[in-house]
């Protein structure tokens, strides 16, 4: 199973949700539908950044760490290589 670490961008007002999930796009699709409470405020959301990870606990690490990195940090890993979100979409 693959397990999944994301980070959204609202484009209300550019600041970023970090989350976890097993299926990237179902949960895009939920946040925006404003079924989360703290991102409905702020629909739409776009996908920013995607990782994969094999384990769920090396997922959840990464979350935590994300949750806690300054906007300067967050578009650094946004825009490095290990971002697969383009590979992803491509399929």
């Amino acid at each position: 199973m693959a397990y999944y670490v994301y980070i959204l961008q609202s484009k209300i007002d550019n600041t970023y949700y970090k989350g976890f999930t097993e299926n990237p796009l179902q949960r895009l699709a939920q946040h925006n539908a404003g079924e989360m409470n703290y991102t409905s405020k702020k629909m739409p959301w776009a996908m920013v950044c995607l990782f994969l990870f094999d384990t769920k606990r090396e997922a959840l690490i990464l979350e935590r760490k994300l949750k806690k990195f300054d906007h300067t940090r967050l578009n650094s890993i946004i825009n490095s290589e290990k971002n697969i979100l383009s590979v992803f979409l491509k399929g």
